[in-house]
């Protein structure tokens, strides 16, 4: 079988890539079946310089806080900050400390003062975004931020008559933050404040706010930067979906985890459109959100499944969104050791080559009705592919082995 599928590997470099597409999308997804590896982020970095250098990509969106992700923009683009403080401050998940992310950042920042002392022109840099919401497995964060930023934005530049509140009511509603990060409220519905009375008239108000940005875009896009209304967009994209999401987390009902994850994708295809609008863009994250079927997971409450992010936006950009998953051999220090050889990963590992690029429908089409058996990783934190989707990607990065970390 290894002899059969040899033919249909390919280098992982970008034009490769591109050829296994029908056009050139204005998002290319390249998932990861784990977390906190560089090895795979170097792949991605690579990835990104070549598709920067030879295909016009000028954005990277990570698996990272959306509101924290601004920081890192504002470094790569205007070279506001350190890198030591960007590094700790812009990216979340305590993916920060990784060398492979702090050498994209760096890289990225050079990108934009290479061309002379002046910077690349505004339309040429290369820009930085989260897409994730401000969530973590533990907690999710306080609207504060994003709410009360949608609310300074709209009074700098609105009549004070068509705000629906004034920023003394927002502070009072939102009280102290801790109210809404206790970890206590994963686990337990009861210790949410998302259904309050105070938390319902904070949802009332932000889609106030909201409804006020949408309706006043034609004087705020000529009165203001067309980043400064980007961002207030999101501003109002996350008011909206932590409060809906810290609803939900007060929610005792046994569907509460699966809304939860739902939501949480949901957020991130949110965002995930709008970097579309901006322009082409390279996505990295978790092959569970970006793939084009239903994500599941194992939870503390029983099983969720849910629609993922790849999936929200592939049924809205169709041919303008493309997914490309990344299978692993090994990774023994985790005790994944060799997989077995009547498994997806299996095949792969027995090609010579230390990483190639598989084109999905070939493989597929190679097999024929004949599916290797499902790979059983002996540690959580590896998901591996399942064979009976291998139609519902565009291509396959395979490492072979992930050096001990």
């Amino acid at each position: 079988m290894a002899t059969d599928i040899k033919g249909i590997a390919h280098a992982v470099e970008a034009a490769a890539v591109m050829r296994l597409l029908p056009a050139r999308p204005r998002l290319l997804a390249l998932g990861e079946p784990t977390h906190r590896e560089d090895t795979l982020l170097e792949v991605r970095n690579e990835l990104f310089r070549q598709l920067v250098e030879q295909e016009g990509y000028r954005t990277i969106a990570i698996e990272s806080d959306c509101m924290r992700g601004l920081v890192v923009d504002d470094y790569v683009t205007s070279g506001k900050g350190t890198l030591d403080e960007v590094m700790e401050q812009g990216i979340s998940h305590g993916w920060g400390t990784s060398a492979a992310n702090r050498e994209l950042v760096r890289w990225m920042r050079a990108y934009n003062v290479r061309a002379d002392n002046d910077g690349r022109p505004a339309s040429d840099r290369l820009r930085f975004t989260g897409f994730d919401g401000p969530l973590e497995i533990t907690h999710a964060a306080s609207p504060r931020q994003a709410l009360t930023a949608l609310h300074g934005y709209l009074t700098a530049r609105v009549d004070a008559d068509l705000l629906p509140c004034t920023a003394e009511t927002l502070d009072r509603l939102l009280g102290t933050d801790d109210r809404w990060t206790n970890p206590a409220a994963m686990m337990d519905p009861v210790q949410s404040v998302g259904q309050s009375a105070e938390a319902g008239q904070l949802r009332l108000l932000t889609d106030d706010l909201v409804a006020l940005l949408d309706a006043q875009t034609p004087h705020l896009i000529t009165a203001t930067s067309r980043d400064d209304f980007d961002r207030a967009r999101l501003y109002g994209r996350t008011a909206t979906g932590l409060l809906r999401y810290h609803y939900w987390m007060a929610d005792p009902s046994p569907a509460r985890m699966t809304r939860l994850c739902a939501l949480r994708d949901l957020m991130m295809a949110h965002n995930l459109l709008a970097v579309a609008a901006r322009g082409p863009a390279l996505v990295h994250a978790h092959n569970s959100h970006l793939q084009r079927e239903k994500s599941t997971m194992q939870m503390w409450e029983g099983p969720a499944e849910w629609w993922s992010a790849g999936a929200l936006v592939s049924a809205q950009l169709g041919e303008g969104y493309a997914f490309v998953a990344t299978a692993l051999g090994t990774i023994r220090h985790q005790g994944v050791d060799t997989p077995p050889p009547d498994s997806l990963e299996g095949l792969l590992y027995a090609l010579p080559e230390d990483r190639y690029l598989i084109d999905a429908s070939q493989l597929a089409t190679t097999l024929g009705d004949t599916r290797p058996a499902p790979r059983v990783s002996p540690w959580f934190g590896y998901s591996p592919l399942d064979p009976a989707h291998l139609a519902d990607s565009d291509g396959i990065v395979f490492v072979k082995d992930v050096p001990q970390s």
